[in-house]
């Protein structure tokens, strides 16, 4: 009864102990998470001693004792607290990285099993519908994750498959290029992207086989056009620097590719690209042959089969002896892919560096992320474009900045002018530059320029102006403004430049290509325009078209004009312009140029009435 009489006195104690506790828990649990050991055991230590005073003042010894087992209750719930946020804590996923740790879906896995069905059938003969199928399913899913799987199966397919043919990578190969034209040429990006750097991987490995497989299908889409010829000379390049027996087997895979179809191929697009390759293997070529000499002490130093017989494929490219079986190989696939227009979609300004790049950000499959490269990609155009070895090239760039070329644009044109054998083949290698947006303008501009800085007039630059106008209706538009501007400065030219334009000008005429609608931006009838100078320009340009051209062109050149209202104005000014100025003694003669003149003038008026406009032919 004592006891118990004595039991409420300890309660104060008790409501005391359970608030210490519950501080020194919360210091605990603070001391925990900064992860201290030293500073835990500390305040085990503190929370003993304050246990040891408490219990001097309670009175009983067994209500201490339940204390005590109420105090380590406390402790561990707020040790169970703490230990549930830490957790918490350390399981939170950031967004971007919860897809990665969450298992695949069923609907990724269900779309992978269909891709895969889609590509296991995949032919020559269905390799069309098949490319329309995986372009619907493109448009009813993500992008990203498309495009994610079509890599992993077809490259990990070339990786971890048997040995592949010529088939097996054209069909593949005609594939991803329709994937590209049909999709965009983003797909076409991360797939090349892909495939580069799973070939560096392999060759890593040292599997062989792997490598073999990547290669064919990296030379396929070289010759379904996906891929520039640059692409495939800096790997090349690349191979030739390191040169080891994996590196030589690679060069055989990519220029026997499609019965040498690829190695042919490249030397006809880019034949000084070709030639340096050429000469760059023979100096390696030399280089091994003299350490193996050196090692075993022999001056013969033989070289391995596979580069002797790397030498002599190398050879027959060179001198274009080895030609396809086929005469177009894989013809159905090309016109296909030609259809789809697949060049539109070329990765022109790719290199062999962006491809294995691992830190890639952004579009940079695009031009616009190639300024860094951009001259030495115009060098590598001109090499190209032009039939000449890189040291020509670098003259005639030199060349053409000293003729105030100020812009790639037009550098470019200049140096597939000067370089052209004749005027057909300059235009063949124009065309081959195929210059972006409105660059194309500066075709015909970089051409009037070369031909007034001539001394005398060379024809050959009315012949290739002529050629082009002909070729896109488009210049012959850009070839009026250009006569035009070049006709307000007809006061200040020299006399040699307005010559030369004045004849430049006739051919133009004569063969067609222009109208005399050319001229109804002169008012021939303002005496404050018809300046001595501007005068003798025109005298130039209509003695020239009157007299050195056909009675048929003469003709043609005149009757254009005359059916329709609109050029009334500058028929009256042309006929007005020949009794003014071109009606002279000399002209009256009946021997020479001068009598063939006054008749031609006669023909000329005479057509400018031909309102029925009936033409010679």
């Amino acid at each position: 009864m004592v006891k118990n009489m004595k039991a409420p006195v300890a309660v104060p104690a008790v409501k005391r102990k359970l608030k210490d506790a519950d501080r020194t828990a919360k210091r605990k649990r603070k001391r925990k998470s900064a992860g201290t050991a030293t500073d835990v055991k500390k305040v085990e230590t503190s929370v003993e001693e304050e246990a040891s005073e408490e219990e001097e003042v309670m009175v009983q010894k067994d209500e201490s004792d339940t204390d005590d087992d109420e105090e380590h209750k406390v402790e561990e719930n707020v040790v169970t607290t703490a230990t549930t946020e830490n957790s918490a804590a350390v399981k939170y996923v950031p967004p971007h990285l919860r897809q990665k740790q969450s298992a695949v879906s069923e609907d990724t896995v269900r779309l992978q099993r269909r891709i895969r069905g889609l590509l296991n059938r995949l032919s020559e003969a269905n390799v069309e519908s098949i490319t329309s199928d995986v372009s619907t399913i493109f448009q009813a899913n993500g992008r990203h994750m498309v495009t994610e799987i079509l890599c992993n199966e077809i490259v990990g397919a070339c990786i971890e498959g048997p040995r592949g043919n010529d088939q097996y990578a054209a069909v593949f190969a005609a594939f991803v290029a329709g994937m590209a034209a049909s999709v965009g040429i983003d797909f076409g990006a991360k797939f090349v992207a892909a495939l580069a750097k799973a070939l560096e991987d392999q060759y890593v490995k040292e599997d062989n086989l792997a490598v073999r497989n990547l290669t064919m299908l990296l030379s396929h889409l070289y010759v379904f056009r996906l891929l520039p010829c640059e692409l495939l000379y800096e790997l090349l390049g690349v191979l030739c620097k390191r040169f080891q027996e994996l590196d030589v087997a690679t060069i055989l895979t990519i220029l026997q590719c499609v019965n040498a179809a690829c190695g042919i191929g490249l030397r006809g697009d880019d034949p000084a690209a070709m030639k340096d390759f050429i000469l760059s293997i023979q100096q390696r070529t030399a280089d091994v042959k003299s350490q193996l000499a050196k090692a075993t002490e022999n001056s013969s130093g033989g070289l391995s089969k596979r580069v002797q017989f790397m030498l002599d494929t190398i050879c027959e490219i060179k001198n274009n002896k080895k030609q396809s079986k086929e005469l177009v190989p894989h013809a159905r696939l090309k016109k296909w892919l030609q259809k789809l227009s697949v060049e539109d979609v070329q990765l022109r300004a790719v290199t062999w560096v962006k491809l294995i790049d691992t830190a890639q950000k952004g579009q940079w499959w695009l031009p616009t992320a190639a300024d860094a490269e951009h001259a030495s990609e115009v060098r590598g155009e001109m090499l190209g474009a032009m039939d000449a070895g890189a040291l020509e090239t670098d003259k005639m760039l030199q060349l053409a900045a000293s003729q105030r070329m100020n812009t790639d644009a037009r550098r470019a044109v200049f140096c597939m002018v000067m370089s052209g054998e004749d005027y057909l083949d300059a235009f063949e290698k124009i065309l081959r530059l195929k210059l972006p947006g409105t660059q194309d303008r500066e075709v015909l501009r970089v051409i009037v320029e070369c031909c007034l800085q001539e001394k005398v007039f060379n024809k050959y630059y009315a012949l290739l102006a002529a050629k082009i106008c002909q070729h896109d209706k488009n210049h012959k538009f850009t070839m009026q403004y250009c006569l035009w501007d070049h006709f307000k400065q007809l006061d200040s030219m020299e006399l040699r430049r307005s010559a030369n334009l004045a004849r430049f000008l006739g051919h133009l005429i004569s063969s067609g290509s222009l109208s005399l609608s050319v001229l109804k931006a002169v008012d021939f009838a303002d005496p404050r325009v018809m300046t001595p100078k501007v005068v003798m320009h025109f005298r130039i340009f209509l003695e020239s078209l009157l007299t050195e051209y056909t009675d048929e062109k003469v003709w043609n050149s005149f009757s254009r004009i005359a059916p329709s209202p609109k050029f009334q104005e500058l028929r009256d000014g042309l006929v007005l312009f020949f009794h003014q100025y071109m009606k002279s003694a000399r002209v009256q003669e009946k021997e020479g140029s001068a009598g063939l003149l006054a008749l031609r003038l006669k023909l000329a008026k005479k057509a400018l009435k031909n309102v029925a406009g009936v033409l010679l032919k």
